[in-house]
């Protein structure tokens, strides 16, 4: 009932803008520029979705001299320019990218779910919209990216709608970690991680689910992930327990020694840049 009012309310392309947007504000960046119906979004390197280029509404385009601008902004942070596509760029986006030598890479969905109160909370999961002391701390160490706890905890810190941060503590010990953002009706989960010598045995599952009650006493009537096409265990999980697909997208990334040769280049007019197609 709650997915055919849904699609009765939203287009693809509605539905697609509604939860890029909560996307935006649930996962920000540390810094944002705009240009023509894209953002380009830098956070110290620290995950592709808050470090990539992504269309603000359908039919947004793209031509030589933006993509040249935009590269060169991303050159200045010393980062890769990435362009996140989810269907709402203009026809012909993708193609232009690859001819100027943009890898598509990491195809993933975001995946939806309409009935919430399938789900129910646990003692042995707490939610906190202070962050804790060590969730941060604890994610990164869990996935041995202690290098990015930093960009993390700024990430995280800078979220200003309705949030919550899961931990599940088994015998005492912190187990696995979640974090949820609620907006306008939606809840979207990030970040669920559990400690790698546990996985396989449901502790994100219970993480998901709590966090979608949490979400529910908040408001939302509708959640969502993202996971990635190869990640195919996931993705049967999520479909088993309710999510569908709303829409895929993949990014493009640009390789180093195009980067570079643009640079090398930055003289030359517009007009006579052309990049040799990589991949």
């Amino acid at each position: 009932m709650e997915e055919q009012l849904l699609k009765s309310i939203m287009s693809d392309h509605q539905l697609t803008e509604a939860l890029e947007y909560r996307l935006l504000n649930a996962w920000p960046s540390l810094e944002c520029q705009f240009y023509n119906g894209w953002v380009a979004r830098f956070a110290d390197r620290y995950t592709k979705r808050a470090n990539s280029v992504s269309p603000l509404w359908q039919g947004a385009t793209l031509d030589d001299e933006l993509i040249h601008h935009i590269v060169g902004q991303y050159r200045q942070m010393n980062a890769h320019p990435i362009f996140r596509l989810t269907g709402l760029e203009a026809e012909g986006v993708d193609a232009l990218l690859a001819s100027h030598g943009f890898n598509e890479f990491q195809p993933s969905y975001c995946m939806i779910h309409d009935n919430l109160h399938e789900f129910e909370a646990e003692d042995a999961i707490s939610i906190s919209s202070d962050l804790p002391e060590k969730w941060v701390q604890d994610i990164v160490h869990s996935q041995h990216e202690d290098e990015a706890e930093r960009s993390l905890r700024d990430l995280v810190s800078r979220i200003r709608q309705t949030h919550g941060f899961a931990t599940l503590v088994m015998d005492d010990q912190p187990v696995a970690w979640g974090l949820g953002v609620v907006e306008r009706g939606f809840v979207g989960l990030y970040d669920i991680v559990v400690l790698p010598d546990l996985r396989g045995l449901g502790l994100g599952r219970r993480v998901l689910g709590g966090l979608i009650d949490w979400g529910r006493q908040n408001g939302a009537q509708h959640a969502y992930l993202q996971v990635t096409e190869e990640n195919k265990i996931a993705r049967s999980l999520y479909a088993s327990i309710g999510f569908r697909n709303a829409y895929r997208y993949h990014y493009r990334v640009l390789p180093t020694e195009i980067m570079e040769d643009m640079a090398d280049n930055d003289s030359q007019q517009i007009s006579d840049w052309n990049l040799p197609i990589v991949g």
